[in-house]
């Protein structure tokens, strides 16, 4: 069996980041599986520009953006192994994998890094009536199609929800040539950033169909229309307001879903709101020496966040394999969600973390749209600091850098939550 300290299993942004971190703290026995061909995840495919603006301070593509990544870790020497499928970790941190290569093996690890990434919230998902007819994509197998392979799926297409990959994949099939119908989005607000809103949908006349949803599926072998109708305050649709749009093509842009098969098979506890992980402010799990980063523990905005919170979990990877600082025998503190909040992590802060004065990022997301809110930061129930946001949407995820000159001379000794305030 295989021996490694830091395993790192993903090879996309987070796993990049993650692995040179862990370099830096002074590990050198890293691997990087990816079950890719090659490494950079995601943002091989994802070719438009706006990415990199806060670690580069310039802007990239997102190939540009990975192939810094994967630069450095050739340059570290630090192994990868690509074209490797992990199909087990144990909770005493053995991992299996399957690759062409080698076979079936197993490998033990001092300490892994989650970093797995997201996949698209599928049809199956939604039950729309309608046959099985082709025509129907994720908005990201869409973009692979385009990007990737050179192929376009369809040339008159609707957009079914407002994620920022349907949002950006609007304009990119407009540059292709394709006419996109429109985007129906169930909610009263778009679940993408306004920036992709605005230059992806306004900048070329598509219309955002907001409180709208896909009511049915019309096509025999191909897609030929789909129905519209508008939903009422409990999302449900309005008899007497469909709409027939003819189309070849319907892209599903509906959420997505951390991929955290394996973080159940090691024990690993999950986040009923994020999907994701439950873990602590050094980004560890439940499960010793388990740390995740990444769009693994919550799905973000931006690769520029991932980076920087994957550069952690590889650092805290590499401390713990290297027995530095063991979690587990800190006193934790439970960060709860308070209302107009949804999936606060970390979900655990480190006591002795506060005390050491060491600073923690509390990232969540609104549960609704609000204008002019105060963000209520609360220690033990009790109100101790106050950040006014002219504009919350759950489209943008919010940020609270946490630190113990927040709570005066009293550090919270049960919980802290975040609220909205009107």
């Amino acid at each position: 069996m295989n021996e490694v300290d830091v395993l790192i299993i993903g090879g996309g942004p987070a796993g990049l980041a993650a692995a040179l971190s862990a370099r830096e703290a002074g590990c050198s026995n890293i691997l990087i599986l990816e079950r890719e061909q090659e490494l950079g995840g995601i943002l091989r495919q994802c070719i438009h520009p706006g990415f990199g603006l806060h670690i580069f301070k310039e802007e990239l593509t997102g190939p540009e953006y990975a192939a810094r990544y994967v630069k450095r870790v050739l340059e570290s020497g630090i192994p990868y192994e690509t074209d490797t499928m992990v199909i087990d970790i144990t909770p005493d941190r053995v991992v299996t994998t399957v690759s062409r290569k080698d076979g079936l093996r197993q490998i033990r690890a001092k300490s892994i890094v989650l970093a797995m990434g997201c996949r698209e919230r599928p049809r199956g998902a939604l039950g729309i009536p309608g046959s099985r007819c082709a025509g129907i994509f994720s908005a990201g197998t869409a973009q692979r199609f385009v990007n990737l392979e050179g192929e376009l799926p369809g040339k008159r297409i609707v957009i079914l929800g407002s994620g920022d990959i349907g949002l950006i994949m609007a304009r990119r099939l407009t540059f292709a040539g394709a006419k996109v119908l429109a985007a129906v989005e169930l909610m009263p607000y778009s679940s993408g950033l306004t920036r992709n809103v605005v230059q992806c949908l306004n900048d070329y006349d598509i219309p955002l169909m907001l409180s709208h949803t896909v009511t049915e599926i019309r096509g025999k072998d191909r897609l030929e229309a789909v129905v519209i109708s508008e939903v009422d305050g409990r999302l449900k649709p309005i008899p007497g307001t469909e709409r027939v749009i003819e189309c070849d093509t319907l892209l599903l842009s509906v959420g997505l879903i951390p991929e955290n098969e394996l973080s159940k098979a090691a024990g690993v506890e999950l986040d009923g709101v994020t999907g994701g992980p439950v873990v602590n402010d050094r980004l560890g799990t439940n499960v010793a020496g388990i740390f995740a980063c990444g769009n693994v523990l919550h799905v973000h905005d931006l690769v520029d966040n991932v980076s920087e919170e994957s550069e952690r979990a590889g650092r805290y990877a590499a401390e713990f394999a290297l027995g530095h600082r063991d979690s587990d025998a800190e006193r934790m503190i439970a960060v709860r969600d308070g209302a107009g909040v949804r999936g606060l992590v970390p979900q655990l802060v480190s006591l002795e973390s506060l005390r050491n004065g060491e600073s923690v990022n509390l990232m969540f997301r609104p549960a609704n749209v609000y204008q002019n809110a105060f963000l209520v930061l609360e220690s033990d129930g009790q109100p101790v600091k106050r950040f006014r946001r002219l504009i919350l949407t759950p489209g943008e995820m919010q940020t609270i850098k946490l630190d113990a000159s927040m709570f005066g001379n009293q550090l919270p000794q049960k919980t802290i939550s975040v609220s909205v305030e009107m």
